[in-house]
């Protein structure tokens, strides 16, 4: 059966998850969009079809884009037709208070204005289910605190793709420390010019070398973070 014949409203929910992984994987926007719709229609908890449908699916494009089966213009066509879904579900998940795997501020560095790396761990840290407060690019520190504090995040992330804007980012975890807050963000950085020494140098808690990795990364240390506190 050729693909424009199936037909998502005769498939049973098992099938139409599992088709729902596969658009997504494609990035067909409309067609996430009215499997949202259907499995609603269906009764399914919002939460439910975040998980199941909408984060299940991105994990697979996640772990493709890490093996180099895909690359950034898929994954951002994947990641866009995740965002339509999403744009669905977010006003119900809120109602029904879902459980959050945590939130995020992601932000490119001052005096630094690449942001497709940034735009693309945002998105693959929505797909996993994160809240994600992106405030763009050239930010100070000024700004990248009183975000977190606003927001109550969990997690830091931050950009560079150039090697003058890199020492940035240990202003800004500098500043953290010296106000006593280092201990309340787990804090992510990557961009191209940037390693694992540079990370561990600045005193972040991990580099992640793309978004899948950043997007295991904050897993883990969320799951660590809910350990202690448990």
């Amino acid at each position: 059966m050729a693909d424009d014949e199936i037909i998502l409203s005769e498939l049973d929910d098992e099938e139409l998850v599992l088709q729902m992984h596969d658009d997504l994987y494609d990035g067909l926007k409309e067609e996430i969009e009215e499997g949202v719709n259907i499995l609603l229609g269906r009764g399914w908890a919002p939460y439910d079809v975040l998980t199941k449908a909408l984060v299940a699916g991105m994990t697979i494009v996640g772990a493709d884009f890490r093996d180099g089966i895909l690359f950034v213009p898929e994954v951002l066509l994947a990641a866009n037709a995740m965002k339509a879904g999403m744009a669905i579900l977010k006003p119900l998940l809120a109602e029904t208070g879902a459980p959050r795997v945590g939130k995020m501020v992601i932000g490119t560095v001052k005096g630094d204005i690449h942001d497709i790396g940034k735009n693309l761990v945002g998105m693959m840290m929505e797909g996993a289910g994160f809240e994600v407060v992106d405030i763009g690019i050239n930010n100070p520190v000024e700004k990248y605190l009183e975000t977190l504090e606003a927001e109550g995040a969990d997690i830091l992330g931050m950009s560079a793709l150039l090697t003058t804007t890199m020492p940035y980012m240990k202003v800004v975890i500098d500043t953290l420390k010296e106000k006593g807050m280092r201990d309340d963000y787990i804090v992510l950085v990557g961009g191209a010019p940037l390693n694992e020494e540079f990370g561990k140098a600045i005193g972040a808690d991990a580099y992640c070398r793309d978004a899948a990795v950043a997007v295991q990364t904050a897993k883990d240390f969320i799951a660590r973070k809910h350990n202690k506190m448990a």
